[in-house]
């Protein structure tokens, strides 16, 4: 029989340890389903598109360039050849009528990219740098994300825990009035006593009502972050200790990095506006008149007409703005580097004011069980006192509620600590 009731016994605990695991929730998972389901989310993949799209435009410039064209045109003045040179062929029996003044042609032009000096390189560069810069701004205002869910899932762990501490009381309250209701009975209380008793117990009732409704309205702003039902899971204290190091790993770090980086890029492609262009060009048309002008004068027929060549440009005016420029990106990098350095500034102070924190309750937690097995003596020695008639209702209620006090202060202590750990953990992103 033992060893049928120790297996029935192992068999229930297997099956009732799931059931017992089911309905919790942490804190890290609201977080990672927050950040999931934020709106913001789905700018990522908008950014990627944007930037491959520039991309591809950039990688386009190297394609030929063709236009086609046609044109009519009316001169008031065309090449012809010298009055002398034109009597003297006509007694030769040649008869020049000189380039006529209505000229009509249609052709195309083509170009061809050689070298842009660099230009399409350092636009592709720039691209990606704006597009990561843009990417960790992203980061740092998800990164925001996380301390409002911290908070509201601190909020309602305070709370629950306020309800629980005060549903004890209340039951403390219940058992000492049913206690002088007896007492009553016998005549050994007054119904002052037991109104006193009564009004403090539905004082404490309409507190535990007051905090169920903060708690619901916590856990559908929780629910809205995560964009899940949690019903009435419970919600895992958290146990995290002090972060290691005190240097900050926040995305802010990462974006100003890639400021600097786009800042860099933007001083690499005005540089670039200094360099000549080369390329390959090409023109043909079907028209009048043609290349050979004597040709066309001698007749006034269509004919194909084609050219090729290398062309090489180069635009003198970035001179005049190239100091601006290198200017511009300096200080730009100054200001960069200036932001950089207050947020560093901001987040030691932050951190050290965190820590001193997390020490101070530390120190006062090393008290507080010791204040509630004082107050639970005080306390039952109260309700011994009141039954025996030296003392009256209102100081039982006065330690009642000390006791009830430390015993909330302890359990907000518990959490209050993790919160400032989370806290600092949040300034540090550790």
């Amino acid at each position: 029989m033992k060893i049928i009731n120790i297996s029935f016994l192992t068999v229930l605990f297997c099956l009732l340890t799931p059931l017992c695991l089911h309905g919790e929730i942490t804190i890290e998972e609201c977080v990672r389903k927050a950040e999931a389901n934020y709106p913001l989310i789905r700018k990522y993949e908008l950014l990627k598109a944007t930037r491959d799209i520039e991309l591809s435009e950039i990688n386009r410039s190297w394609l030929p360039r063709a236009g086609v064209y046609g044109q009519i045109t009316v001169q008031n003045n065309v090449p012809s050849f010298p009055e002398l040179l034109t009597d003297v062929l006509q007694q030769m029996g040649g008869n020049i009528r000189g380039t006529g003044k209505i000229q009509y042609k249609a052709g195309i032009d083509i170009s061809q990219p050689v070298w842009d000096g660099g230009t399409s390189r350092a636009r592709r560069e720039v691209t990606r740098a704006r597009e990561a810069v843009q990417q960790s701004a992203l980061d740092v205002e998800l990164y925001t994300v996380r301390q409002r869910v911290e908070n509201i899932y601190f909020a309602i762990l305070l709370t629950e825990e306020q309800i629980a501490r005060n549903s004890i009381t209340y039951n403390l309250l219940l058992s000492n009035l049913e206690r002088l209701h007896s007492m009553l009975r016998n005549g050994t209380a007054m119904k002052s006593d037991v109104d006193m008793v009564e009004a403090q117990a539905i004082m404490v009732n309409q507190g535990i009502t007051q905090a169920r409704s903060a708690v619901r309205g916590y856990r559908n702003v929780l629910e809205i972050f995560i964009g899940e039902n949690i019903g009435n899971e419970s919600l895992v204290l958290p146990v995290a200790d002090i972060p290691p190091t005190n240097e900050s790993d926040r995305p802010e770090m990462r974006l100003f990095e890639k400021r600097l980086a786009a800042n860099a890029a933007a001083g690499s492609l005005h540089n670039t506006y200094l360099m000549p262009e080369i390329g390959l060009f090409a023109q043909a048309f079907y028209g009048y008149p043609g290349f050979n002008y004597f040709k066309s004068m001698m007749n006034r027929k269509l004919s194909f007409n084609i050219m090729a060549g290398v062309k090489v440009s180069w635009n003198i005016s970035s001179l005049y703005t190239k100091q601006t420029n290198a200017r511009r990106v300096a200080a730009e990098a100054e200001e960069i580097n200036t932001d950089r350095e207050v947020f560093f500034f901001n987040s030691d102070i932050q951190s050290a004011s965190q820590i001193e924190t997390i020490n101070g309750l530390h120190d006062i937690m090393k008290d507080d069980a010791k204040i509630i097995s004082l107050r639970a003596n005080v306390r039952r020695a109260a309700e011994s006192q009141l039954q025996n008639g030296i003392i009256d209702t209102t100081a039982l209620l006065a330690k009642i509620s000390d006791e009830n006090t430390a015993e909330l202060t302890a359990a907000l202590h518990r959490i209050q600590l993790q919160q400032e750990i989370y806290k600092l953990k949040y300034t540090l992103n550790r």
